[in-house]
C-alpha cells in the first residue's frame, strides 16, 4: 500500500491525519504517559496498514518482522507522537536499512513529534557499503594514555592506550576519535573531538537540546546520551577524508532535517531511488580509480578532437605533388 498524496502532505507538515483515518485509540494516546498492552496492539495494527510500504523500503537483509520487533519496544514513545511523524520517522529509518535498536538508529519523541536519529553505528554501516572496510570510533578517558599529532605520518599520528580497569575507573570521557580502514589497506586521517567541541556542536546545531534548555528540561537525546551523540559527531566528520556515497549524503540531509524539526523520509531514498543512486555512484568510483594506476589490460584510445576550422580539401598543386611522389 503506497502513501496517498494526503498522507505525504501530512508528513511534510508534521500534522496528524484526520481522526477518521486513524484508530481513535491512537489519536487519544497523544497526551498519555502510560500505554497499556491493548493500546500497543492498536498502534501495531495501525502500522500494519503500511506493510507494503515497509517491505519496499527495507533492504533484502532486513525483513519487516525484524524491523517491527525493534519498533515494539518503542510503542510507549510512538503512541504519544502524531501518527504522521511516527510514519515519517520509521519510513526514513527503514529506507536507510537501519534498525531502530538504539545502536544503529533511534526513534525519539520531541514534543508530539517522532524523530529518526541515525547513531554512529548507523553511519558506519552506510560507509561500509562502499569503499570502506571498517570504521574505528573510540572514547578516550582521563586515565588513558592518549597522543594525537595531526601533522605526523599515518600510523604515527595517533596513540591510545586505555587504562586498566572498568570504564568508570578510567575516568570521564575527554576525547572521541574516529578513522576508517579502506578496502585497499590504507587508513584515513583521524577526526578528534574534545568535549568542548562536542558541546559546541550540541549547543549550535541541536534544536531539541536548545528547546529543552529553554524549557528547563533535561530530556533531549543530547542530555540523555551525550557520549553516543559525541561519537556520532566524530563519525559525521569523517567524510572530509572519505568520498561520500549518494546514500550517505542523503543520510546526513535526513539527520539535519530532523534537527531542524522537518520531515525526514523525503530525504531517504526508496528502493528504486537507492538503486539509481548506486548506479550513479559507479561511474564516479570508476573515474576515481582510474586516476590511480591504469590496469595492464586497458587499451588507450585517442579521443576525438574538435577542430576550430573545417577540414579543407588539398589544393590541386598538392594533389599533383602527391601523384609525382608516388
Amino acid at each position: 500500500m503506497g502513501l496517498s498524496l494526503k498522507e505525504k502532505v501530512l508528513i511534510a507538515t508534521g500534522a496528524a491525519p484526520d481522526p477518521a483515518d486513524v484508530p481513535e485509540q491512537v489519536a487519544d494516546l497523544k497526551g498519555h504517559e502510560q500505554v497499556n498492552p491493548p493500546m500497543n496492539k492498536t498502534v501495531m495494527e495501525w502500522l500494519a496498514r503500511y506493510n507494503d510500504e515497509f517491505d519496499d523500503a527495507l533492504p533484502a537483509h532486513i525483513d519487516r518482522s525484524t524491523f517491527f520487533e525493534a519498533v515494539r519496544s518503542l510503542l510507549p514513545t510512538l503512541a504519544r507522537c502524531t501518527p504522521a511523524s511516527t510514519l515519517d520517522a520509521l519510513l526514513a529509518c527503514a529506507r536507510f536499512g537501519l534498525v531502530p535498536d538504539g545502536r544503529h538508529a533511534a526513534i525519539v519523541r520531541e514534543g508530539k513529534l517522532a524523530r529518526f536519529i541515525p547513531m554512529a553505528q548507523g553511519y558506519v554501516d552506510l560507509m561500509c557499503r562502499g569503499e570502506v572496510q571498517s570504521v574505528v570510533v573510540e572514547v578516550v578517558r582521563e586515565r588513558d594514555h592518549f597522543e594525537w599529532v595531526p601533522t605526523a605520518p599515518l600510523g604515527e599520528d595517533l596513540v591510545h592506550v586505555p587504562a586498566r580497569g572498568m570504564k568508570s575507573e578510567r575516568g570521564e570521557a575527554t576525547h572521541v576519535y574516529a578513522f576508517v580502514w579502506f578496502r585497499n589497506g590504507n587508513r584515513s586521517r583521524a577526526v578528534v573531538l574534545d568535549r568542548e567541541e562536542a558541546e559546541e556542536i550540541r549547543d549550535e546545531h541541536s534544536r531539541a537540546y536548545q528547546e529543552a534548555v529553554a524549557e528547563g528540561r533535561e530530556d533531549s537525546y543530547w542530555h540523555r546520551f551525550f557520549v553516543q551523540m559525541w561519537m556520532k559527531s566524530a563519525v559525521r566528520r569523517l567524510p572530509k577524508y572519505v568520498r561520500m556515497s549518494a546514500e550517505l549524503t542523503a543520510l546526513v540531509k535526513a539527520d539535519d532535517a530532523g534537527e531542524a524539526g522537518e520531515a525526514q523520509s523525503f530525504h531517504a531514498p526508496d528502493a528504486e531511488t537507492a538503486r539509481l543512486l548506486a548506479e550513479a555512484d559507479q561511474p564516479h568510483a570508476a573515474a576515481e580509480a582510474s586516476q590511480d594506476a591504469p590496469a595492464a589490460t586497458t587499451k588507450t584510445r585517442r579521443l576525438p578532437v574538435k577542430r576550430s576550422q573545417p577540414r579543407r580539401k588539398p589544393s590541386r598543386r598538392a594533389r599533383r605533388g602527391r601523384k609525382q611522389t608516388a
